[in-house]
């Protein structure tokens, strides 16, 4: 009895532990392969078929965009399979940089949906990755010029230590309604600046980025998770979310601030 006892108390620390590891946001840093380009190739990716994917199943309710797993035909899940085929097939470093930061994007939005359906119906993304996993972030999803890459490399490896662009945060979507939005227009090399201001204004804007109850200022955890991303102290952070927010400004705020996440599944 004491044996298993002590088993359990070892193997409830050691959860508690990993648990409080994973949750740890992955810092920023740059896998050195990919950062290059080739600035003379006028060649542009073609995202033709996640618009489609987008089209078909992206819908709004309230703060959110709804993503209709539920309703996705095989003829719909094997034109995403291709998308993601086509797309892994080339190397972006041999596009320009605007055309890259498209790739990633739409890439990790796209894989990000695919693993969602291959376990359809889960209540939450988290519920995906191997055992004591918190997600699906660090298992290898695709293979892009030879190398095997995860959902965290694509934003903490490539997107983020390459651009330095704290919108990033903005554009890449975990399947979940705490998350912003996934865009309703593929992003590319022409429209990438309209979306990522349109994504940082709609999520500063909602609910479900910053709210003010009495004397509490509740923010999503991103704006906790990848602070260093935003400023380099609480107001540096919520002046920065003033750039993009109606209303009263929230540099200055003197209250109590809290962080929430909201991890269900972003389906109607």
């Amino acid at each position: 009895m004491h044996n298993a006892l002590s088993r359990y108390v070892t193997l409830f620390a050691t959860l508690i532990l990993f648990s409080s590891d994973v949750l740890a946001a992955p810092k920023s840093e740059l896998w050195p392969i990919w950062d290059s380009s080739n600035e003379t190739n006028s060649t542009a990716f073609d995202h033709s078929k996640w618009q489609q994917i987008l089209d078909a199943y992206l819908t709004e309710q309230g703060q959110h965009t709804l993503f209709n797993y539920g309703a996705v035909t095989k003829q719909d899940n094997a034109l995403l399979d291709q998308y993601l085929s086509d797309l892994t097939a080339l190397d972006p470093r041999n596009y320009r940089q605007s055309e890259q930061f498209a790739y990633w994007v739409n890439l990790y939005n796209a894989l990000t949906v695919k693993l969602i359906l291959d376990e359809y119906p889960i209540k939450s993304i988290t519920k995906l990755g191997g055992f004591l996993s918190f997600g699906p972030w660090d298992d290898k999803v695709t293979t892009v010029a030879g190398q095997a890459l995860t959902l965290n490399d694509i934003e903490h490896r490539i997107l983020r230590p390459i651009w330095n662009d704290s919108r990033i945060h903005y554009a890449v979507n975990c399947a979940s309604l705490g998350c912003p939005n996934l865009a309703k227009t593929a992003f590319t090399a022409k429209n990438t600046e309209s979306l990522l201001d349109a994504a940082a204004t709609q999520f500063t804007n909602s609910p479900k980025g910053a709210t003010i109850s009495d004397n509490t200022l509740t923010l999503s955890s991103i704006y906790d998770w990848y602070g260093v991303d935003f400023g380099d102290n609480e107001q540096a952070i919520l002046s920065q979310i003033d750039e993009y927010r109606d209303g009263k400004p929230l540099k200055g705020w003197t209250g109590k601030i809290k962080y929430d996440y909201d991890w269900s599944l972003n389906k109607p």
